[in-house]
């Protein structure tokens, strides 16, 4: 059944490949960007391959933004059904050189972002008595990563947020899960230097970087009618670099 889906940060390499899997599967998308500008040539990109999205400017961090954000998508577009949280940034530093700056920007935008976005459309969810709540973390909320340690925990606190809101909505027709993907082909990933990368790829099992449709299949699998009897989980798709 085709449906409204948000997708925050929606025009990175995941994202992208988030928006257009939901748009192949029927859904109308909407997506946010943070700075003016940055969704022009975006949208001309889509629409040249044949999709036609929503775009809103969005702050993920502050509170405010996100009603003002929602209240222009239900008089615009509709009610959203399916929510994808994958805005997110990195300041990476170790712990020791690590500026309360840097802590305090990763945590509001990776993870009270969760809680700012999530709020106004969870309501709308449980009152259809539909809804699909989709985490992006990261394997390095699952194991840690040397140089991460406000991504890592924001990444972390992204399931716990997960697996308490899942037991709140369960009744309500509402999932919560959350993806955790490992090192996936993205452009920023492809534009480390090359022996870095073949470092990374020899610290997978299957031996490659994971592409970003597959992020996306698997969100389309749990956007959609048949995953119902999946919430509360973290599923992780990192090619086995990291299994528990």
């Amino acid at each position: 059944m085709a449906r409204i889906a948000l997708v925050t940060g929606g025009m990175g390499g995941i994202g992208t490949a988030i928006c257009q899997k939901l748009a192949d599967a029927g859904h109308t998308v909407v997506t946010t960007y943070s700075r003016p500008g940055k969704e022009v040539q975006w949208l001309a990109d889509q629409k040249e391959k044949g999709y036609t999205f929503h775009a809103y400017q969005c702050d993920v961090a502050d509170y405010e933004s996100c009603q003002a954000l929602a209240a222009r998508i239900s008089a615009e577009v509709g009610p959203v059904d399916v929510l994808v949280n994958n805005a997110g940034i990195t300041k990476d530093t170790t712990f020791r050189k690590m500026s309360k700056v840097d802590w305090d920007v990763v945590m509001r935008t990776d993870l009270d972002s969760i809680f700012n976005v999530t709020k106004p459309f969870i309501d709308g969810m449980t009152d259809r008595s539909f809804g699909r709540v989709i985490n992006i973390s990261s394997i390095n909320g699952q194991k840690g990563q040397f140089g991460q340690t406000n991504y890592s925990a924001a990444k972390a606190g992204m399931h716990g947020f997960t697996k308490a809101l899942a037991q709140e909505v369960a009744k309500k027709g509402v999932t919560v899960n959350t993806v955790s993907p490992g090192y996936i082909a993205t452009e920023m990933v492809m534009a480390v230097k090359e022996e870095i990368r073949h470092a990374i790829i020899s610290g997978i099992p299957v031996n490659r970087l994971g592409l970003p449709e597959e992020v996306a299949d698997l969100v389309v699998y749990l956007a959609g009618d048949k995953s119902g009897f999946i919430t509360g989980s973290n599923i992780a798709i990192n090619g086995g670099q990291h299994m528990f």
